[in-house]
């Protein structure tokens, strides 16, 4: 089994920053995708950012482009979603999700989200 947490989220004015984390631990693959995700409130679960093991690639939905960055550190097994420049509309619950079954929308592995809002 693989256990991810995530870590980071808050409230933020708009135009401010966050930085979120994920911690990855138990059994997981030697290589693995990490994605995240994110669900407002009466709203479908999107992609919002995925990441390959070695980072080569990388995937951003076009609301977030130029604003987001995600990144990873194997070494110690963690994944991070730098969200610059933020908006009312980036309120969410945001997921980390890792071992990507189909890239870069299916993974296997789910954290149990954290809250993101952002105030106008």
């Amino acid at each position: 089994q693989v256990q991810l947490v995530e870590s980071g989220g808050g409230l933020v004015q708009a135009g401010g920053s966050l930085r979120l984390s994920c911690a990855a631990s138990g059994r997981t693959g030697s290589t693995y995708a990490m994605g995240w995700f994110r669900q407002a409130p009466g709203k479908e679960r999107e992609l919002v950012a995925a990441i390959t093991w070695s980072g080569s690639r990388t995937y951003y939905a076009d609301s977030v482009k130029g604003r987001f960055t995600i990144s990873r550190d194997n070494a110690k097994r963690m994944g991070y979603l730098q969200m610059d420049s933020l908006k009312p509309e980036d309120t969410a619950v945001y997921y980390c999700a890792g071992e990507s079954i189909r890239w870069p929308n299916e993974y296997s592995y789910w954290g149990q989200g954290t809250q993101v809002t952002v105030s106008s």
